[in-house]
């Protein structure tokens, strides 16, 4: 038996799993979505409540591309993205080490995304089962180019949102609580 299909398996299923948290966590956690979109306007990712919803809908199911080896390459553009985007707000300005809050863990993880297409999802993955040989570096390029355009894009939108537009257009949550700090009374 060969061991790199069993080691892009394993690689692909930890990535998926722990990105699948993370959205779950922004959606199931404490603060719910709620507390994501106060959290990503703190961030200055405005409006928060419609980045709240991107990041959990993008980060569910690139974890599930990612773990299930299906249409790579869009799932290594969306952890490429979704990891520039954390190192252009959270992470930014606090230097290298993820202990100090830095930036080396989200790069880390686009990195390997990029590499993963590069090699490809492995023979363990229903990109294998499909047929499809979507893998190499001109995929692995496509990957990182779309998912930094999307990256800077997003990035770039919601960081310029109007405080006039912030506060008109805020949306309500599915159980009718407001998202934002004014709601309490």
């Amino acid at each position: 038996m060969n061991s790199v299909p069993l080691g892009l398996l394993i690689i692909r299923l930890s990535l998926g799993v722990m990105l699948e948290i993370h959205g779950l966590n922004k959606v199931f956690g404490s603060g719910g979505l709620a507390g994501t979109a106060r959290w990503f306007d703190g961030l200055g990712l405005h409006p928060g409540w419609l980045h709240a919803r991107l990041a959990a809908a993008n980060e569910i199911g690139a974890a599930i591309l990612m773990a299930a080896g299906l249409a790579f390459p869009v799932a290594g553009a969306a952890y490429i993205g979704l990891m520039a985007v954390a190192a252009m707000t959270d992470h930014r300005g606090k230097g290298f080490f993820v202990f100090k809050g830095g930036w080396e863990y989200v790069a880390i993880i686009g990195v390997i995304a990029a590499a993963l297409v590069s090699t490809g999802p492995g023979a363990y993955s229903l990109d294998a089962a499909l047929g499809w040989h979507l893998t190499g570096p001109g995929w692995a390029g496509l990957a990182i180019l779309v998912g930094l355009a999307a990256a800077g894009g997003l990035y770039f939108t919601a960081t310029r949102w109007s405080a006039g537009q912030l506060s008109s257009e805020r949306a309500a949550d599915v159980g009718g609580t407001r998202t934002d700090a004014s709601s309490s009374g």
